[in-house]
């Protein structure tokens, strides 16, 4: 049976070898603007929270949320995720991480991610508020 847990700071550094790879694999996506170190600092640094979904004694994925507020709305960001399997756990983290944002005060749960994360959050009442556009600065030939 999966089970999800918030991580308390003092015991990143004891489960983090088992999540790193989980977690080097998102920070390849962020393309340039996070490494693998930079996700841990944030957790252990700042205030990010490591969610892990495990079954027995196994990890199988991990989240690293942080709240945002807006002028307006407060949101709790799914700002990492990865791991094996995430059919399996994803809607047990998902209930959890809802619960925990009505709990803390948030609106909504935001992600910015890859296109294909639109399929897992399909039938999660996910909706699309924009597009991240990334424009180069240079080399850019304009008309």
């Amino acid at each position: 049976m999966i089970q999800v847990s918030m991580v308390p700071k003092q015991y990143v550094p004891t489960c983090w070898p088992m999540i790193e790879p989980f977690l080097e694999k998102a920070a390849k996506y962020t393309y340039g603007r996070y490494t693998v170190d930079d996700i841990y600092d944030s957790i252990v640094d700042y205030d990010y929270e490591l969610w892990v979904a495990f079954e027995d004694n196994e990890i199988k994925g991990a989240v690293v949320t942080n709240s945002v507020t807006y002028p307006k709305r407060k949101l709790l960001c799914m700002s990492f995720c990865g791991g094996v399997g995430l059919k399996d756990w994803k809607d047990p983290m998902l209930a959890i991480l809802q619960r925990y944002a009505r709990d803390t005060g948030c609106d909504g749960i935001e992600a910015t991610a890859r296109r294909g994360w639109a399929k897992v959050f399909q039938l999660d009442g996910y909706k699309s508020n924009w597009v991240t556009f990334e424009l180069p600065i240079e080399g850019v030939r304009h008309g």
